[in-house]
């Protein structure tokens, strides 16, 4: 049996820190945490990848004594930290579904005499029969929930067996719970406190900037990705690598690609448990100087040198972009995250949503099938003539948020009737986290200021990083520089001109004053608007108003002094624009640094022209509400009414019923029929089904009164 430490006084934790971890002093933030733990504290914990949570929560267990219970969702996390702590000489337990029965029962003995001092869990082994009564015989001195925005269904990650921990905790108390994650919106933040029942929580939110971190966002066609990524990493100064691609096939081509230059490996959920494992212990241990990876590898992954993380393809959320970014350069030295995207990856974001979240109607058949009384899966399955596929995705899906209750032996019974509101709120939650990512994308501002704010740190969101693509063009190593064009110096002055008056104007008021007299699309305007700005000419604002209890998000564009000085006479022709993915080209011979301007700030501009072939669906990005004539302002007002009655009779958010970007493109659009309905971006099926009528009404009584 461990002997009991006593409960050390907070002023002696530097000597238990360098005692027990080697460490002379704690790292930013550090101390503070440490000290609300030990003194009983149930706390929330959100800091970056590589900042130092886990001492957040070993520290305070070696001083209060007795056995913290840590639960977490990923067996390679799990044994990589349980690992580092009995290097240490800690007393280590472990239960996960890769041990083996035996190797189980004997931590879970270990834990009831007291013969650890941490015990590792994962979430699922909650859901067995009698485990959690066995926890509950002996009373943890501490509860650790590492990822802890897995819990959230607003989160980028949510599991459903990390939902359920809060209804176990109150029977492990009186011990403390701290919450773990590094990255988690403010909505998010609420609903972990929420749902785990913390009480009178301390909020440590800290750190999300990582000064040390190089952010490049690139525009290419999906075809020259590989190539592009082979060509930067030919560079052995990049380095320790890891890349992350959208499917297993995708890893497993380019992984191959990258092994005929140097040491690398695929890695995804589809390999057999050893080789992930192989894989995983020869990038650590620098034998493999890449991973090529789907979202299934990195978490917990302590290897401090890893120079670039590559993206090759828009991430889902902002939430899982940051943590996949975060696992570079946590030695502190610099490093450089570079992500590859185009319109087209929208499109295969929404195939794989299509196939992830089941039509609502496969969950409510299967929901009326149901009963108190429980029946087999595969008995249900038959019963309702799915694919046995389709007929998992929608019971998980049907479990997660309520209408269905899976134990452990695979038999289901009912669950509450209120599951279908919780599931369309997530739906429409799931397009928000991707719209986000898509402005992310082509934001006109600095990236790291732009994560910061994100996350709810608005103390620490006004500062430019200076080394991200906006802040810093010439360093970018993975874009291409053409020309600037006489047509978009033109388009630079009439800007000019345009805000000189005014000085500041929303984007949408700029695009309508310039398209009579210069022809210039939105899209085209946005990004010439954004390399003014990453040039100094202009700034811009994504800001919001209030009309009528309602937030409108829009863009400001503000002249600065740089740009109120230029005039016809300035020299233009030394400044260069950034290929599109519609002009991107392979590198041949090598890629070519752009040369350096002499005089005014290098301009980075992002232009289609001339315009491609092929134009972007028109529902992609509505016009905002700032543009609306009189007779669409007042259709606006009317389906917002409409929308925020039916929200108030389901006591859903407004949002759940369709997004104001949905609302925008009822309001141009004006559908007369449910095919054109269907049209707009943001209503599928069954909004149309549920909602289409009514909106059909008031288009047309809209149009009546024209």
């Amino acid at each position: 049996m461990v002997d009991e430490i006593p409960n050390t006084s907070t002023e002696s934790l530097l000597p238990l820190l360098e005692k027990a971890f080697g460490f002379p002093s704690f790292r930013a933030n550090q101390e503070a945490v440490c000290r609300a733990a030990i003194a009983g504290r149930d706390i929330l914990l959100v800091m970056p990848t590589g900042s130092g949570k886990s001492l957040c929560y070993q520290l305070p267990t070696l001083a209060r004594g007795g056995t913290a219970l840590v639960i977490s969702p990923l067996i390679a996390l799990m044994d990589d930290q349980a690992a580092k702590l009995a290097s240490l000489g800690c007393k280590v337990a472990r239960v996960h579904s890769g041990m083996d029965r035996l190797a189980s029962r004997q931590s879970c003995r270990e834990y009831l005499n007291g013969e650890v001092q941490f015990m590792f869990i994962a979430p699922e082994r909650f859901r067995v029969p009698g485990f959690p009564e066995m926890l509950a015989k002996r009373k943890p001195s501490l509860i650790a929930i590492d990822e802890a925005h897995c819990i959230s269904q607003w989160g980028h990650d949510f599991r459903p067996d990390y939902r359920m921990l809060g209804q176990y905790l109150p029977a492990l108390r009186p011990a403390p719970v701290m919450a773990l994650t590094a990255t988690a919106t403010p909505i998010v933040q609420n609903d972990i406190v929420s749902q785990l029942r913390l009480v009178d929580a301390v909020r440590f939110i800290h750190g999300f900037r990582r000064e040390n971190l190089a952010i490049e966002v690139v525009e290419v066609p999906l075809p020259h990705r590989p190539q592009l990524t082979l060509e930067l990493l030919s560079d052995p100064a990049r380095r320790p690598a890891i890349i992350y691609a959208p499917t297993r096939r995708a890893s497993e081509e380019l992984a191959r690609d990258l092994s005929a230059l140097f040491p690398a490996a695929a890695y995804h959920a589809g390999l057999e448990s050893r080789q992930r494992e192989r894989v995983q212990t020869e990038f650590v241990e620098s034998k493999l100087e890449a991973v090529v990876a789907t979202i299934a590898f990195g978490m917990g992954i302590d290897k401090p040198n890893v120079r670039t993380i590559i993206r090759t393809a828009l991430p889902g959320s902002i939430e899982a972009y940051y943590q996949e970014i975060g696992r570079a350069g946590r030695d502190g030295l610099p490093s450089r995250t570079i992500l590859l995207y185009s319109y087209a990856d929208l499109r295969v974001h929404e195939y794989f949503f299509e196939q992830d979240y089941a039509p609502v109607e496969t969950l409510e058949a299967i929901y009326h099938r149901l009963s108190p009384q429980p029946q087999p899966k595969e008995d249900l399955c038959r019963a309702l003539l799915l694919d046995p596929e389709l007929f998992n995705r929608a019971l998980d899906k049907l479990a997660i948020h309520g209408g269905a209750a899976i134990e452990w032996t695979a038999n289901v019974t009912v669950g509450s009737k209120d599951w279908k509101q919780a599931y369309l709120a997530h739906l429409e939650q799931k397009r928000a986290q991707l719209e986000l990512m898509r402005r992310f994308a082509e934001t006109h501002q600095c990236r790291m200021r732009a994560l910061v704010r994100h996350f709810g740190d608005l103390a620490d969101s006004q500062r430019p990083c200076g080394q991200c693509d906006f802040c810093a063009p010439k360093q970018c190593v993975a874009q291409q520089f053409r020309p600037i064009t006489q047509a978009e110096r033109r388009i630079v002055h009439e800007v000019i001109e345009a805000l000189r008056s005014v000085n500041s104007q929303t984007l949408g008021r700029l695009h309508q004053s310039l398209s009579q007299s210069e022809s210039i699309s939105r899209d085209r305007l946005e990004s010439l608007v954004g390399a003014m700005a990453a040039a100094g000419l202009v700034e811009v604002e994504d800001t919001s108003f209030e009309k009528g209890g309602r937030t409108i998000p829009y863009r400001k564009v503000t002249l600065t002094r740089e740009g109120s000085s230029l005039n016809e006479r300035t020299p233009l022709d030394l400044l260069l624009a950034t290929n599109r993915a519609e002009e991107w080209q392979p590198a041949k011979g090598g890629r070519k640094k752009p040369p350096k301007p002499k005089t005014p700030p290098t301009l980075t501009l992002s232009v289609d022209e001339p315009a491609p072939k092929k134009k972007r669906p028109p529902q992609k990005q509505p016009r905002g509400p700032e543009t609306f004539s009189p007779q669409e302002a007042a259709l606006e007002e009317k389906l917002r009414a409409w929308r925020n009655s039916e929200a108030r009779k389901s006591g859903l958010p407004a949002y759940c019923v369709f997004s104001d970007q949905a609302l925008y493109g009822i309001v141009q659009a004006r559908p007369e029929k449910a095919s054109e309905l269907l049209e707009i971006n943001g209503i599928g099926p069954a909004k149309a089904e549920k909602y289409g009528q009514n909106i059909l009404r008031i288009c047309r009584s809209a149009k009546g009164e024209l």
